[in-house]
């Protein structure tokens, strides 16, 4: 389907007014986005992709369209050929500095006003669930010791599946919310060097703190344990989350961050392995305790 076909469908739906000027943007690895000015000076971005991603994108924006923090969906067509929302303008490079002020504004902008799920299918991935929280994290688990095993030794990866699967962990998560599922530096928009919006979604049903570590182990720079913690406690939904609990899903977050690390920006790898030493010596500290 051509954009020109899309512009046309909208016009007679009375979606838009008459565009004036169409724009292909830099997508992800499988989106398609154009940028549409109409006569009036409204921007919109029509995105294509597979109909079950954007079936997934489209429900999350629709269930939080009370957010400010993120685009406004405009229209969604019926077989989920494409959706329209409104452009965000900013820039998308973080500028690797302040990092703890990022995920707080993220914290209390959009993570702490997250929704359970009354009636959801599964965990994990919305268009790919599985039975339990626990299973959702063994997958990714598993997946990222494929990419990881030229890097980790094999004590490595099993702490990291015995983390996954603790007893303590499946039964800390209880209730399922809608999640944004990829909230890491490269789906946010800063201006003038501060996060002001979010966007792509790949939703996600589990805890809100998954959205906050994904966030946090996004990027190479100040992956401390004092920044996590100050912004964890922002968390309305993890404010009485057990040290230890904490900084074992950050340990399982960045395993998860540095195998994907090794297809898209294997030249932060190095930085990632050395935040890795200094986790699991914070992670091994905790457990002692």
């Amino acid at each position: 389907m051509d954009i020109k076909t899309v512009i046309h469908e909208l016009n007679n739906n009375g979606m838009i007014e008459p565009i004036v000027e169409t724009k292909q943007l830099s997508g992800g690895t499988t989106s398609k986005l154009y940028l549409l000015h109409d006569n009036k000076t409204n921007q919109y971005v029509v995105k294509f992709n597979e109909p079950h991603v954007l079936e997934a994108e489209s429900h999350f924006l629709a269930f939080y369209k009370d957010i400010d923090f993120l685009p406004d969906l405009l229209y969604t067509d019926p077989s989920h050929r494409y959706i329209v929302y409104t452009f965000v303008s900013g820039a998308v490079n973080y500028p690797r500095k302040h990092k703890k002020e990022m995920l707080q504004t993220l914290a209390d902008h959009l993570i702490n006003h997250y929704r359970p799920v009354e009636k959801a299918d599964g965990w994990g991935w919305t268009d790919e669930p599985a039975d339990s929280w626990s299973n959702y994290l063994f997958k990714r688990a598993n997946d990222s010791r494929t990419m990881l095993d030229p890097y980790l030794k094999k004590e490595d990866h099993d702490f990291v599946l015995n983390l996954v699967n603790s007893t303590d962990r499946n039964n800390d998560t209880t209730k399922r919310y809608l999640l944004h599922g990829d909230c890491g530096v490269h789906n946010f928009i800063f201006n003038e060097g501060k996060l002001t919006s979010v966007i792509d979604p790949t939703p996600v049903h589990g805890d809100p703190l998954y959205d906050l570590i994904y966030a946090f182990c996004s990027s190479p720079d100040d992956l401390t344990k004092e920044t996590i913690k100050s912004c964890a406690n922002r968390l309305q939904t993890a404010k009485n989350k057990n040290d230890r609990l904490l900084y074992e899903e950050v340990l399982i977050g960045l395993y998860f961050r540095m195998a994907t690390c090794t297809l898209h920006h294997p030249e932060d790898l190095q930085e990632y392995l050395q935040s890795w030493a200094y986790w699991k010596d914070i992670v091994r500290s905790a457990a002692i305790k």
